[in-house]
């Protein structure tokens, strides 16, 4: 494996790792937002059940009983949508080496870097389709007092 040690090759092969490191960027970003509201599910659902073990009036029970279906739901929402996200985040790192050791080796894997870009941005994709389902069943789940009511 020869590498080519010119200054304008490896600052060429910099520049075209940027477009990925804005990608990975954005999927940490993603991860903590996501992480954040999987903290906040996994909370209520604490509280949810333990309120189940003292509290045994049907009516409430009932209720409390179908919102921990829904924070389940939720939760494997947001836990696909973390996996995703690393996934994503593991085949951008790959393509950002990819495209380092095509503009530095005599190796000839640009087609793999073209696929593992993209099969990054699928990831990305997939998971905000997965996040977005999530925040959806969040709303649904929530009713809001109309003002004027107490």
């Amino acid at each position: 494996m020869a590498l080519f040690t010119d200054t304008s090759t490896v600052t060429h092969g910099i520049q075209l790792a940027v477009a990925p490191v804005f990608l990975l960027t954005a999927v940490a970003g993603m991860i903590g937002a996501v992480a954040g509201r999987l903290a906040r599910i996994i909370d209520r659902g604490r509280t949810l059940d333990e309120k189940l073990r003292v509290n045994a009036e049907p009516a409430l029970a009932a209720h409390w009983v179908m919102e921990l279906a829904a924070l389940r739901q939720r939760g494997l929402l947001a836990n696909t949508t973390i996996g995703l996200l690393t996934l994503c985040a593991f085949v951008i790192g790959l393509t950002i080496v990819l495209l380092f050791l095509g503009e530095t080796t005599e190796f000839k894997i640009d087609r793999y870097a073209i696929y593992g870009f993209l099969a990054g941005v699928l990831c990305f994709m997939a998971a905000l389709g997965c996040f977005f389902a999530e925040t959806l069943l969040a709303a649904r789940v929530l009713k809001f007092r109309q003002l004027g009511d107490d």
